[in-house]
């Protein structure tokens, strides 16, 4: 079986044989949400065994394509066709007996059920009408070795974190033997390593015959693995390529409709500028045994590391989310006790949290009360709320950073990732704060978007306000940060310059170099 350069089997359309046509065509479907056009007379035919990747900003229609044919919406007009058949699915369980598998976005596990038992729910091997489960760990231990993960198969799914549920969701569809799969951005809570090992896996599903449809917002693994691209903007597709014939900058000006700069801005350097925020041998929860750190006033600092490094849990700790077991955290110089958030947002500490949907937004709010959540005294007299006041406030911030929405008053759920992130940047903006620590920033967002947050985080550290980034993307956390900590186990194990390079800092967080003062 022969590869090109980028490992992606030539041969799989060759053993299914071009004959017999695509697996699966969608012609002309449209699909409205209320009034907004969420699709508008697409058609694509997705051919058997290879991988078919599918492109374009937030909003412009990819999940809901996806949805539509793995059965979690049904099209106002058009038709899908699987090996010829015209079908109509009414639920993902149709079309998951047409064997169609979707893996959307949003994960959907049972969270006090154990990870075998997501994994093979409703297909769990049984004897005597009950559940067998040797036999379910079994199949669960094959399927495991098969993927590579390594997750405990017996633990319960509350008790994980969103990286790994996201794995759980991933080996769901993979049980299902299914022969296509559609994709919605499933590396995005993934460390570099745990993509790499589901690219080779995604390699492996269409070799062996099966069609992989990738929604994904990072472009480079887009044209690793697959030998078709599909770009979409406005609900419309735009084109459909080989990949071969296709860059990261051409997919962005088709997205786009023009031409974006996806490199990172310049940075102004402050050597000079005052400490805003020290923290001391800090301690807390599992994780964190030792980490100490300053910020100045203007500075971004990275931090940098594997999942389970503790970058998140220092975060948490910095913004008094998560209980200080000990250690110190000084403000201006002076050490500060932050027993919950409310203290760190009153000493001018903010934080944009991984999870903008569990832990950052009220999906159905308004974006003005989102936006406004934090000044909210600003905007009270005796027990009520100045409408008025509030909404001038939200206006501003909803203009100051081009969120892309019908106006303030629509639900922040409405709005693709792209605009809710910058939704949760204009709640802390409005409070004028000296520290913001952003915890996976562009996570979810398309290139467009993702250019736009670094200008921004960039603009404010210019402005003076310290910023602490967290990032599983190496080259994110290089390109944005004057500094670059990197950790491992709950400890900080290296400092990095501006001019530090990926590998080093990647040697550092798997413990085998240390790192050195730039």
């Amino acid at each position: 079986m022969g590869n090109d350069e980028r490992g992606v089997s030539t041969s799989a359309s060759e053993r299914v044989g071009q004959a017999a046509g695509p697996l699966v065509e969608v012609r002309g479907i449209s699909k409205n949400f209320g009034g907004v056009r969420a699709l508008t007379d697409v058609s694509i035919s997705f051919a058997h065994g290879t991988v078919h990747g599918l492109v374009g900003e937030n909003g412009a229609g990819k999940s809901t394509l996806a949805k539509a044919i793995g059965g979690a919406h049904q099209p106002d007009d058009g038709e899908i066709l699987v090996e010829g058949e015209n079908v109509r699915f009414s639920s993902p369980h149709d079309a998951l007996a047409r064997g169609i598998a979707l893996i959307a976005q949003e994960i959907a596990l049972v969270p006090e059920a154990t990870v075998e038992e997501n994994v093979f729910l409703g297909v769990e091997p049984r004897r005597g009408g009950m559940v067998d489960r040797a036999a379910l760990r079994r199949a669960y231990r094959e399927l495991d070795d098969r993927v590579g993960f390594g997750l405990p198969g017996r633990s319960t799914v509350r008790r994980m974190r969103v990286p790994d549920r996201q794995k759980v969701e991933i080996m769901r569809a993979l049980a299902r033997d299914a022969r296509m799969i559609l994709m919605d951005e499933p590396t995005a809570a993934l460390s570099a390593d745990e993509t790499e090992r589901l690219l080779d896996v995604i390699r492996r599903l269409a070799a062996e015959g099966t069609t992989i449809v990738l929604v994904s917002h990072y472009l480079d693994e887009v044209l690793a693995v697959s030998e078709t691209v599909t770009v979409m903007r406005d609900a419309r597709v735009v084109r459909t390529a080989p990949a071969s014939v296709e860059t990261a900058q051409t997919l962005v000006s088709a997205m786009v409709g023009r031409e974006v700069d996806l490199t990172y801005p310049p940075k102004a350097v402050r050597p000079d500028a005052p400490v805003v925020l020290e923290a001391r041998g800090l301690r807390g929860g599992t994780v964190i045994r030792d980490v100490s750190l300053d910020i100045r006033a203007g500075e971004i600092v990275g931090l940098a590391g594997l999942i389970g490094a503790g970058r998140s849990e220092t975060a948490r700790l910095l913004f008094g989310a998560d209980r200080l077991d000990g250690g110190e955290i000084l403000i201006d110089g002076k050490p500060v006790h932050l027993r919950d958030p409310r203290d760190a947002i009153a000493h001018g500490i903010a934080m944009v949290p991984e999870s903008r949907k569990d832990e950052g937004l009220l999906l159905l709010r308004s974006i003005r009360e989102n936006i406004t959540l934090s000044t909210l005294s600003d905007h009270s007299w005796a027990g009520f709320v100045r409408r008025g006041s509030e909404a001038r406030r939200a206006r501003t911030l909803f203009d100051r950073l081009d969120v892309r929405g019908t106006g303030t008053e629509a639900t922040v759920g409405s709005l693709s990732g792209g605009n809710q992130q910058k939704v949760l940047f204009a709640r802390w903006l409005a409070r004028t704060p000296r520290v913001l620590i952003v915890d996976e920033p562009t996570r979810g967002v398309d290139v467009a978007a993702k250019a736009e947050i670094h200008r921004l985080l960039v603009e404010l550290a210019a402005g003076g306000l310290a910023i602490v980034a967290i990032s599983s993307e190496i080259e994110e956390v290089l390109g944005l940060a004057h500094r670059t900590l990197a950790m491992r186990i709950g400890r900080v194990v290296g400092e990095f310059g501006p001019d530090a390079e990926s590998e080093e800092v990647l040697q550092a967080c798997f413990g085998q170099a240390r790192g050195e003062a730039a």
